[in-house]
């Protein structure tokens, strides 16, 4: 574990502040959900909480079902990487999220672009993966925002259908109240 020579008391409720450095550096945001645990070695340890992580399992089988019906490719996040992969974009599998796709997620809206148009987001940093259409809905549970459903297409001769947004939609909206439970 790395040292960060930061020293911080507890207060009267038992609360203690993250540093701001901290925070910033794991993109720990107001309000974020913590999970607390202890080790056998007596350490707490607080780890940020992905409730769909909690179902990757179910997310990864469902994006194997979405992409063999739509024929596209298919990924599921949380607000941090990709927990689901399937149709060719495994490689993007536990990698994080671009900043612009964390900020549209965050827009709660539902978008479809191609290469070039101004809406056109490019979801992970490194651009491993060569796509030119993209269907990204927000996963909304409770009314947070906690995640995504991505579809994209690399062959620019097939376009993204209404029925394929359709499909994204219901896949969001699915996800999010499958965490309502």
């Amino acid at each position: 574990m790395r040292a960060t020579g930061i020293v911080r008391r507890i207060d009267d409720l038992g609360r203690i502040v993250i540093p701001k450095e901290i925070r910033r550096t794991m993109h720990i945001r107001e309000s974020d959900p913590m999970e607390i645990f202890t080790d056998k070695e007596g350490q707490v340890i607080l780890k940020k909480y992905s409730p769909i992580g909690e179902m990757t399992a179910f997310a990864q089988q469902y994006a194997e079902s979405m992409a063999q019906v739509s024929g596209h490719m298919v990924l599921i996040t949380d607000r941090e990487q990709f927990i689901a992969a399937a149709g060719g974009c495994k490689i993007l599998l536990n990698q994080e999220i671009s900043a612009g796709l964390e900020e549209k997620i965050e827009q709660r809206e539902v978008f479809i672009a191609a290469r070039g148009e101004r809406s056109f987001t490019y979801i992970c940093s490194d651009m491993t993966l060569d796509y030119v259409h993209e269907i990204i809905a927000p996963i909304i549970c409770q009314g947070d925002v906690i995640g995504s459903v991505i579809l994209l297409e690399s062959d620019t001769r097939k376009k993204l259908s209404e029925t394929d947004l359709k499909l994204v939609q219901a896949a969001a909206v699915f996800l999010g109240r499958q965490m309502e439970e």
